[in-house]
């Protein structure tokens, strides 16, 4: 408890929640720092698909990035209306649910928690590229970096919403100075500095020209990401919630639109090959700064927010979590808030999962890309789709403007996720393709168990008139005879006035030396000696049990287990633990009760 208090603070009074909201400004930066993030490696990721087909293809980089800034600007405002028209929050699973039916609803949210883990993923592995690119010598540490990060992270997400807030909005904002400083410095620089020729490089295959344009728009789709966070977390700002969600969403796009297009343009103009050694970024800010100090300001920078985009998913991937868990879809320990008012067991399942990915992708963010898009456009898709049929039911005011935009979404969205998922489906996207059906089929198993528990302890299933038990049996399962031992068969007997104690016997010298002492100290009780020639404890203990149930049918059998409870959690390793086994098998027979008698050791 110590440690917590020291990691995460003291804890929050409910009554405070709204005091933990956040202001536009701090909403930018929790909720936009993955999308704007990946500025960082999305015309990187468009040149890596156009160097297969050699120089000649190079030039198509800016239109492409044009493309991606129309997608953005169609899909923010698809999202603004969804703001305004679902201001709980829950964004694409939401809306899909409420207008499509259950179905599309858990696709929707199955692909986005799947894209917040990725998302971890991969901005925590992109920024410590950025900083390996820097500084070489640290390439071998990638991993270790990785989920240091990812822990430092995850415990300010812990600490409650409106502190992690607080800490992450000045990289995210120095992150965007610095960047819009790198694009104006480029554009004066660009009346002195000619480009370099380009260096002619042959194709790498016959492959058609347009598919290899497609592939890199699908790879710079990754630009994307993250602009739905805002959708996702409207409860999290502070009223007027929708407002306050609304302007920071059109603010996140207005400056992701901008700095994509800075940085595709003059990478384009200064002749930037995409380098497995260096980011793109990297060599556009060495190209105009050279390696000095605002070289490396821009770098760490730049680590700073692909880090910190991580963020956004610990920001939404509990909110998500725990609208689900709520519908019981997920399990309801998700829908629990923590000490600080956050959703804890969301950040700390989220937290594991993308440290093993990590590992198991070696930090590798061009490995783990592919992967990345198709779950956000299936999100996407879906949400606007949603909104289509939102629209159609509700019929108000301006229905048919906003159905044509939600139409062109959908439209827009769909032909993306068509590409993304055809032209990404050998490089990893068939793991997202096949990982969004199981998540899907777990969650709607998981949906009937909470029925079927929930109809089960119904009370309209109490009948009246219920008997009482008609018998009471207890035993008390003993190893030996001792403090602990006494103790339990005192309070067994207070339960009832049929007690038994129950001795396994294994070694026939100790059984003999028990039998001596029972009627001296146990006050009456009988002694049962089971014998075991297998040395089993477990089976015949179970068997004695069912005959106790055979012979009183319509009562209940209460097993009360001695348990000595040492000073020390590291004194527990020293004992057996027969109790813990046998409470864990008793759990799952009916009419069998297990309750435990401790006897406190000091020292």
């Amino acid at each position: 408890m110590s440690l917590k208090r020291i990691l995460i603070g003291g804890p929050i009074e409910t009554v405070k929640e709204k005091d933990e909201r956040l202001t536009k400004t701090m909403g930018l930066a929790v909720f936009s720092s993955d999308a704007l993030s990946s500025v960082a490696y999305g015309t990187e990721e468009i040149l890596l698909a156009l160097i297969v087909g050699g120089t000649a293809l190079f030039h198509y980089s800016l239109p492409i990035a044009f493309s991606i800034v129309i997608l953005i600007a169609i899909v923010a405002t698809s999202y603004f209306q969804t703001i305004h028209a679902y201001p709980s929050g829950g964004g694409a699973y939401i809306v899909a649910k409420e207008n499509l039916g259950a179905y599309p609803g858990l696709i929707a949210g199955a692909a986005l928690l799947i894209d917040y883990v990725l998302t971890v993923t991969v901005s925590i592995s992109a920024g410590v590229a950025a900083i390996t690119s820097a500084f070489p010598n640290l390439k071998n540490h990638t991993i270790a970096m990785c989920i240091i990060a990812i822990l430092f992270i995850m415990i300010m997400n812990l600490r409650g919403v409106r502190e992690s807030g607080r800490v992450f909005s000045i990289p995210v904002y120095l992150f965007i100075g610095g960047i819009f400083s790198l694009i104006a410095v480029s554009y004066l620089k660009s009346f002195s500095i000619s480009p370099q020729p380009l260096i002619e490089i042959k194709p790498a295959s016959d492959i058609v020209p347009m598919f290899i344009i497609l592939k890199a728009f699908a790879s710079g789709c990754a630009t994307l990401t993250g602009i739905e966070a805002v959708s996702n977390g409207v409860r999290a700002f502070k009223p007027p919630e929708s407002r306050n969600a609304g302007i920071t969403l059109i603010w996140m796009a207005i400056i992701l639109a901008a700095l994509t297009i800075g940085i595709a343009y003059f990478a384009d103009y200064y002749r930037i090959l995409p380098n497995e050694n260096e980011t793109v970024l990297s060599q556009l800010a060495r190209t105009i700064f050279s390696k000095g100090v605002i070289y490396y300001t821009i770098q760490f920078f730049t680590a700073l927010i692909l880090i910190l985009a991580a963020n956004t998913s610990f920001a939404d991937f509990p909110r998500l979590s725990s609208i689900m868990a709520v519908d019981k879809y997920l399990p309801r320990q998700l829908g629990n808030r923590g000490d600080k008012l956050v959703f804890s067991n969301g950040i700390l399942i989220l937290g594991v999962m993308s440290a093993l990915l990590i590992v198991i992708f070696s930090g590798n963010t061009h490995a783990l890309i592919p992967l990345y898009a198709v779950g956000v456009f299936t999100a996407f898709t879906l949400s606007q789709a949603g909104m289509v049929k939102h629209w159609l039911t509700l019929r108000g005011k301006g229905w048919l403007i906003r159905i044509f935009i939600n139409g062109i979404g959908t439209a827009t969205t769909a032909v993306v996720l068509f590409i993304i998922a055809t032209e990404k489906f050998t490089h990893g996207a068939w793991i997202i393709l096949i990982a969004i059906p199981i998540l899907v089929y777990l969650e709607q198993k998981m949906h009937r168990h909470y029925i079927s528990v929930a109809g089960q302890l119904s009370l309209d299933r109490c009948l009246s008139g219920v008997s009482e038990f008609k018998h009471h049996s207890v035993i008390v399962p003993v190893a030996g005879i001792q403090l602990a031992v006494l103790n339990a068969i005192r309070y067994a007997k207070a339960l009832s006035s049929d007690v038994t104690a129950v001795y396994v016997s294994i070694d026939p010298v100790e059984t003999e030396k028990i039998k001596l002492k029972w009627d001296n100290h146990c006050m009456g009780v009988p002694l049962a000696i089971l014998e075991s020639p297998y040395r089993s404890i477990i089976r015949p203990f179970l068997e004695y049990i069912e005959e106790v149930k055979s012979a009183h049918p319509e009562g209940v059998i209460t097993v009360v287990l001695p348990e000595f409870v040492p000073s020390r959690w590291w004194h527990h390793l020293l004992h057996n633990q027969t109790a813990l086994f046998i409470k864990g098998v008793l759990l799952f027979k009916r009419g069998v009760v297990s309750t435990s008698v401790p006897f406190h050791i000091s020292g």
